[in-house]
C-alpha cells in the first residue's frame, strides 16, 4: 500500500480514538488552534486525510500532541516503533563494556581513520557471513 494511504489510516484512527470525527473541518480547526506556524488550510488538511500527502515533520508533531500519540507511530506505523525498540533492546543487551569502549575510541578518530576501520570491519564480517 501507498505510504500516504497508510498515513491517512492512522491518522483517521488516531482521531476516531481521539474521540474526534475524521472529518477536515474537525482537523483543521483543532490543528489550527495548536500550531504557531502559518495556518494550514482546508484542501491541505482534506488532502492528510485521503492519503494525498504527508504533512511536514513539524506539523506531524503537532497532530500527534494533539491527538496523543508518537509521532513516529502516526507517520510510520506501530512496526516502526517496534523495530527501534528492538534495536534498543540488542544495544542494550548484547554490547558490553568492552565494545563500547571500543566504539568511544572509534568515535575519537578524525573522519578519514574512522572510514578505513570501518571498511576493515565490514571486510571481516562479509568474510565470516555476517552483515
Amino acid at each position: 500500500m501507498d505510504n500516504k494511504l497508510e498515513f491517512a489510516q492512522r491518522l483517521r484512527q488516531a482521531m476516531e480514538d481521539a474521540g474526534l470525527e475524521p472529518r477536515p473541518g474537525v482537523l483543521l480547526n483543532l490543528f489550527n488552534t495548536h500550531y504557531w506556524g502559518r495556518s494550514v488550510t482546508f484542501q491541505a488538511v482534506s488532502r492528510w486525510l485521503r492519503g494525498e500527502a504527508i504533512p511536514a515533520q513539524d506539523k506531524l508533531i503537532v497532530l500527534a500532541g494533539i491527538l496523543k500519540i508518537e509521532p513516529e507511530v502516526l507517520r510510520y506505523g506501530t512496526a516502526a516503533r517496534h523495530s527501534v525498540l528492538q534495536h534498543r533492546v540488542r544495544w542494550e543487551q548484547d554490547v558490553g563494556y568492552l565494545e563500547r569502549e571500543t566504539f568511544e575510541a572509534f568515535m575519537k578518530l578524525p573522519p578519514p581513520q574512522r572510514k578505513l576501520i570501518r571498511e576493515v570491519i565490514m571486510t571481516f564480517a562479509s568474510v565470516h557471513g555476517t552483515q
